[in-house]
Protein backbone atom coordinates (compact mmCIF):
# COMPACT_ATOMS: atom_id res chain seq x y z
CA UNK A 1 0.00 0.00 0.00
CA UNK A 2 3.17 2.51 0.18
CA UNK A 3 4.23 2.00 -2.92
CA UNK A 4 1.23 4.09 -4.59
CA UNK A 5 1.26 7.16 -2.22
CA UNK A 6 4.83 7.57 -2.86
CA UNK A 7 4.45 7.10 -6.21
CA UNK A 8 1.44 9.79 -5.87
CA UNK A 9 3.93 11.87 -4.07
CA UNK A 10 6.63 11.98 -6.27
CA UNK A 11 3.79 13.08 -9.35
CA UNK A 12 2.71 15.84 -7.09
CA UNK A 13 6.04 17.33 -6.55
CA UNK A 14 7.01 17.17 -10.09
CA UNK A 15 3.77 19.09 -11.18
CA UNK A 16 4.75 21.74 -8.65
CA UNK A 17 8.59 22.23 -10.30
CA UNK A 18 6.96 22.05 -13.58
CA UNK A 19 4.43 24.68 -12.24
CA UNK A 20 7.32 26.99 -10.50
CA UNK A 21 9.61 26.47 -13.85
CA UNK A 22 6.62 28.08 -15.80
CA UNK A 23 5.57 30.31 -14.31
CA UNK A 24 8.45 31.50 -11.56
CA UNK A 25 10.27 33.79 -14.65
CA UNK A 26 7.59 36.24 -15.22
CA UNK A 27 6.66 36.05 -11.62
CA UNK A 28 10.14 36.95 -10.20
CA UNK A 29 10.91 39.83 -13.01
CA UNK A 30 7.03 41.96 -11.99
CA UNK A 31 6.56 40.91 -8.19
CA UNK A 32 8.88 39.32 -6.43
CA UNK A 33 11.16 41.50 -4.11
CA UNK A 34 13.22 38.82 -1.85
CA UNK A 35 15.52 36.30 -3.85
CA UNK A 36 17.08 33.73 -1.91
CA UNK A 37 20.94 34.91 -0.75
CA UNK A 38 22.57 32.54 1.06
CA UNK A 39 21.46 29.25 3.14
CA UNK A 40 23.78 27.37 5.65
CA UNK A 41 23.40 24.33 7.91
CA UNK A 42 25.89 23.00 10.52
CA UNK A 43 27.03 19.78 9.82
CA UNK A 44 28.57 17.09 12.06
CA UNK A 45 32.56 17.65 12.59
CA UNK A 46 33.81 15.24 10.49
CA UNK A 47 32.20 16.54 7.49
CA UNK A 48 33.07 20.43 8.22
CA UNK A 49 36.78 18.67 8.68
CA UNK A 50 36.72 17.48 5.22
CA UNK A 51 34.96 20.74 3.43
CA UNK A 52 37.15 22.97 5.05
CA UNK A 53 40.70 21.26 4.13
CA UNK A 54 39.38 19.62 0.79
CA UNK A 55 41.71 20.52 -2.42
CA UNK A 56 38.80 19.72 -4.63
CA UNK A 57 36.57 21.92 -3.32
CA UNK A 58 39.18 24.75 -3.64
CA UNK A 59 39.20 24.64 -6.99
CA UNK A 60 35.31 23.75 -7.98
CA UNK A 61 34.16 26.97 -6.52
CA UNK A 62 35.18 30.20 -4.86
CA UNK A 63 36.10 28.37 -1.57
CA UNK A 64 37.03 30.46 1.84
CA UNK A 65 37.31 29.29 5.85
CA UNK A 66 37.40 32.65 7.86
CA UNK A 67 35.76 34.15 11.13
CA UNK A 68 33.33 36.72 10.72
CA UNK A 69 32.52 39.15 13.66
CA UNK A 70 28.63 40.86 13.68
CA UNK A 71 26.53 42.75 15.80
CA UNK A 72 27.62 42.78 19.55
CA UNK A 73 30.80 40.71 18.57
CA UNK A 74 29.33 37.66 17.76
CA UNK A 75 31.43 35.37 16.07
CA UNK A 76 30.93 32.38 13.36
CA UNK A 77 33.13 30.63 11.71
CA UNK A 78 32.31 28.95 8.49
CA UNK A 79 33.28 27.24 5.00
CA UNK A 80 31.67 29.45 2.27
CA UNK A 81 31.19 28.31 -1.40
CA UNK A 82 30.86 31.65 -3.10
CA UNK A 83 29.08 32.26 -6.75
CA UNK A 84 27.65 34.62 -9.07
CA UNK A 85 24.99 35.46 -7.19
CA UNK A 86 23.96 33.40 -4.44
CA UNK A 87 26.68 31.19 -1.99
CA UNK A 88 26.52 28.39 0.50
CA UNK A 89 27.66 28.33 4.06
CA UNK A 90 28.83 25.39 5.55
CA UNK A 91 29.38 25.08 9.60
CA UNK A 92 30.39 22.47 12.18
CA UNK A 93 29.23 21.58 15.55
CA UNK A 94 29.90 24.66 17.41
CA UNK A 95 30.88 26.91 15.08
CA UNK A 96 28.05 29.31 15.17
CA UNK A 97 27.41 30.53 19.25
CA UNK A 98 24.37 29.09 21.26
CA UNK A 99 21.37 26.53 19.94
CA UNK A 100 22.37 27.55 16.29
CA UNK A 101 25.50 26.14 16.14
CA UNK A 102 23.90 22.79 17.23
CA UNK A 103 23.49 19.35 14.64
CA UNK A 104 20.88 19.85 12.54
CA UNK A 105 20.59 23.76 13.00
CA UNK A 106 19.96 25.76 9.59
CA UNK A 107 19.45 28.65 7.63
CA UNK A 108 18.28 30.79 5.08
CA UNK A 109 18.82 34.67 4.18
CA UNK A 110 16.80 35.75 1.11
CA UNK A 111 17.87 39.58 -0.17
CA UNK A 112 16.23 42.57 -1.81
CA UNK A 113 17.86 43.63 -4.99
CA UNK A 114 16.94 47.32 -5.09
CA UNK A 115 17.31 50.21 -1.55
CA UNK A 116 13.91 50.20 0.26
CA UNK A 117 12.15 47.20 -1.04
CA UNK A 118 12.47 45.86 2.51
CA UNK A 119 10.08 48.06 3.79
CA UNK A 120 7.57 46.58 1.59
CA UNK A 121 8.50 43.28 2.59
CA UNK A 122 7.41 44.28 6.31
CA UNK A 123 4.34 46.21 5.35
CA UNK A 124 3.22 43.01 3.71
CA UNK A 125 3.60 41.33 6.77
CA UNK A 126 1.57 43.40 8.74
CA UNK A 127 -0.26 43.07 5.64
CA UNK A 128 -0.86 39.14 6.19
CA UNK A 129 -1.67 39.21 10.25
CA UNK A 130 2.18 39.24 11.39
CA UNK A 131 1.85 41.80 14.00
CA UNK A 132 5.18 42.15 15.55
CA UNK A 133 7.91 41.49 12.82
CA UNK A 134 11.28 41.50 14.25
CA UNK A 135 13.70 43.97 12.07
CA UNK A 136 17.35 44.39 13.50
CA UNK A 137 20.39 45.80 12.07
CA UNK A 138 23.67 43.60 11.59
CA UNK A 139 26.97 45.15 11.67
CA UNK A 140 30.73 43.69 10.40
CA UNK A 141 33.69 44.08 11.85
CA UNK A 142 36.83 43.79 9.81
CA UNK A 143 38.77 43.09 12.99
CA UNK A 144 39.30 46.74 13.94
CA UNK A 145 36.71 47.43 16.46
CA UNK A 146 34.91 49.84 14.50
CA UNK A 147 31.90 47.75 12.96
CA UNK A 148 30.42 49.19 9.77
CA UNK A 149 26.25 48.57 9.29
CA UNK A 150 26.05 45.21 6.70
CA UNK A 151 22.84 44.95 6.45
CA UNK A 152 19.19 45.51 7.76
CA UNK A 153 16.94 42.32 8.41
CA UNK A 154 14.08 41.06 9.33
CA UNK A 155 12.32 37.54 10.93
CA UNK A 156 8.97 37.04 11.43
CA UNK A 157 9.43 35.93 14.89
CA UNK A 158 11.97 34.97 17.78
CA UNK A 159 10.77 31.89 18.39
CA UNK A 160 12.25 29.07 16.70
CA UNK A 161 13.50 25.51 16.96
CA UNK A 162 16.24 24.75 14.79
CA UNK A 163 15.97 26.67 11.33
CA UNK A 164 15.44 30.60 10.67
CA UNK A 165 15.05 32.65 7.65
CA UNK A 166 15.48 36.19 7.37
CA UNK A 167 14.78 38.99 5.02
CA UNK A 168 17.86 41.25 3.99
CA UNK A 169 18.87 44.68 2.42
CA UNK A 170 22.55 45.34 2.27
CA UNK A 171 23.14 49.04 3.57
CA UNK A 172 25.07 51.22 0.77
CA UNK A 173 27.63 51.64 3.84
CA UNK A 174 28.95 48.25 3.61
CA UNK A 175 29.66 49.13 -0.42
CA UNK A 176 31.21 52.06 0.47
CA UNK A 177 33.92 50.72 2.86
CA UNK A 178 36.64 49.56 0.48
CA UNK A 179 37.12 46.52 2.65
CA UNK A 180 34.13 44.81 1.59
CA UNK A 181 35.86 44.32 -1.80
CA UNK A 182 32.16 44.91 -3.55
CA UNK A 183 31.60 45.76 -6.89
CA UNK A 184 29.93 49.76 -8.29
CA UNK A 185 26.53 50.17 -8.75
CA UNK A 186 25.00 49.38 -11.53
CA UNK A 187 21.86 51.21 -11.06
CA UNK A 188 20.23 54.00 -8.88
CA UNK A 189 19.39 52.02 -5.38
CA UNK A 190 21.85 48.66 -6.32
CA UNK A 191 22.31 46.67 -3.09
CA UNK A 192 21.93 43.53 -5.51
CA UNK A 193 23.68 40.00 -5.02
CA UNK A 194 25.77 40.36 -7.64
CA UNK A 195 27.42 43.27 -6.77
CA UNK A 196 27.97 42.20 -3.56
CA UNK A 197 29.92 38.99 -3.84
CA UNK A 198 33.05 38.99 -5.64
CA UNK A 199 33.53 37.94 -9.24
CA UNK A 200 36.32 34.90 -8.83
CA UNK A 201 33.34 32.57 -8.94
CA UNK A 202 34.68 32.74 -13.14
CA UNK A 203 37.97 31.49 -12.07
CA UNK A 204 36.19 27.61 -10.84
CA UNK A 205 32.99 25.07 -12.09
CA UNK A 206 30.65 26.75 -9.70
CA UNK A 207 28.57 29.50 -10.52
CA UNK A 208 25.08 29.43 -8.35
CA UNK A 209 23.20 27.85 -6.20
CA UNK A 210 19.51 26.53 -8.11
CA UNK A 211 18.29 24.31 -5.33
CA UNK A 212 18.41 23.70 -1.35
CA UNK A 213 16.43 21.28 0.57
CA UNK A 214 16.32 21.26 3.96
CA UNK A 215 14.19 19.43 7.02
CA UNK A 216 12.20 21.85 8.96
CA UNK A 217 10.01 21.15 12.06
CA UNK A 218 6.33 22.26 11.44
CA UNK A 219 6.65 25.52 13.91
CA UNK A 220 9.86 26.70 11.71
CA UNK A 221 7.90 25.90 8.24
CA UNK A 222 4.71 28.09 9.62
CA UNK A 223 7.42 31.25 10.55
CA UNK A 224 8.77 30.86 7.49
CA UNK A 225 6.44 30.58 4.65
CA UNK A 226 5.31 34.01 5.48
CA UNK A 227 8.28 36.02 4.69
CA UNK A 228 8.90 34.36 1.72
CA UNK A 229 5.07 35.54 0.74
CA UNK A 230 5.69 38.61 1.66
CA UNK A 231 8.69 38.44 -0.52
CA UNK A 232 6.82 37.74 -3.63
CA UNK A 233 8.12 34.30 -4.40
CA UNK A 234 6.05 31.55 -5.61
CA UNK A 235 5.40 29.18 -2.94
CA UNK A 236 3.45 25.94 -3.18
CA UNK A 237 2.63 23.62 -0.05
CA UNK A 238 2.62 20.12 0.14
CA UNK A 239 1.63 17.30 2.06
CA UNK A 240 5.38 16.51 3.27
CA UNK A 241 6.36 20.28 3.58
CA UNK A 242 6.52 23.36 1.12
CA UNK A 243 8.34 24.23 -2.18
CA UNK A 244 9.57 28.35 -2.89
CA UNK A 245 10.94 29.85 -6.14
CA UNK A 246 12.37 33.26 -6.78
CA UNK A 247 12.70 32.44 -10.16
CA UNK A 248 16.51 30.95 -10.17
CA UNK A 249 16.04 28.77 -6.60
CA UNK A 250 14.20 26.31 -5.66
CA UNK A 251 13.85 26.10 -1.92
CA UNK A 252 12.17 22.72 -0.72
CA UNK A 253 11.28 21.99 2.76
CA UNK A 254 10.75 18.90 4.13
CA UNK A 255 8.52 18.68 7.25
CA UNK A 256 10.43 16.70 9.85
CA UNK A 257 10.89 15.51 13.37
CA UNK A 258 13.02 17.26 15.87
CA UNK A 259 15.49 14.65 15.32
CA UNK A 260 16.25 14.24 11.33
CA UNK A 261 16.45 18.45 10.68
CA UNK A 262 18.62 20.05 8.65
CA UNK A 263 20.37 20.68 5.17
CA UNK A 264 20.10 17.51 3.06
CA UNK A 265 20.67 18.94 -0.41
CA UNK A 266 22.25 21.78 -2.36
CA UNK A 267 21.82 21.91 -6.50
CA UNK A 268 24.68 24.14 -8.12
CA UNK A 269 24.83 25.78 -11.45
CA UNK A 270 28.32 25.13 -13.14
CA UNK A 271 29.94 28.16 -15.41
CA UNK A 272 30.76 25.19 -18.15
CA UNK A 273 29.69 21.91 -18.80
CA UNK A 274 31.42 19.13 -18.19
CA UNK A 275 31.81 15.95 -20.44
CA UNK A 276 32.54 13.75 -16.96
CA UNK A 277 31.18 12.50 -13.59
CA UNK A 278 33.05 13.35 -10.48
CA UNK A 279 31.83 11.82 -7.16
CA UNK A 280 33.79 13.53 -4.45
CA UNK A 281 32.75 12.07 -0.98
CA UNK A 282 33.20 14.55 1.88
CA UNK A 283 32.68 13.16 5.29
CA UNK A 284 28.97 12.08 5.09
CA UNK A 285 27.73 14.14 2.28
CA UNK A 286 28.95 13.11 -1.51
CA UNK A 287 29.21 16.21 -4.24
CA UNK A 288 28.53 14.57 -7.53
CA UNK A 289 29.32 16.72 -10.35
CA UNK A 290 28.25 16.92 -14.21
CA UNK A 291 27.73 15.52 -16.75
CA UNK A 292 26.53 18.84 -18.11
CA UNK A 293 26.48 21.99 -16.25
CA UNK A 294 24.73 20.91 -13.17
CA UNK A 295 26.04 19.27 -9.53
CA UNK A 296 24.23 18.54 -6.75
CA UNK A 297 25.78 17.74 -3.28
CA UNK A 298 23.48 15.48 -0.66
CA UNK A 299 23.76 15.25 3.06
CA UNK A 300 23.19 12.47 5.28
CA UNK A 301 20.50 12.62 7.48
CA UNK A 302 20.86 11.71 10.73
CA UNK A 303 20.04 8.56 12.33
Amino acid sequence: MSKPRRTRTILQLLVVLLTLAATGTAHASEQTLLHFNHGYGVLDRETADAIEHSAYLKDFANFQVRTTTGAGSEKWTGRYLMGRETYVELFGVGDVPGKDGDLGSAGLGVSVEHTGQLSTVVQRLHDAGIANPLEFLQTRDFGDGKPVPWFNGVFTTDQYDTFGAWGMEYREEYFADPRSNTSPAHYPGDISRNRYLPDDYRNHQMRDVTGIRIGITARDLGNTLPLLRAGGMTVRQLPTGAVAFDGMTTIRFDTVTADQVGLRQLDLALNQPTGTRHVEQLGHSTLTVGPGAHARWTFAIRD
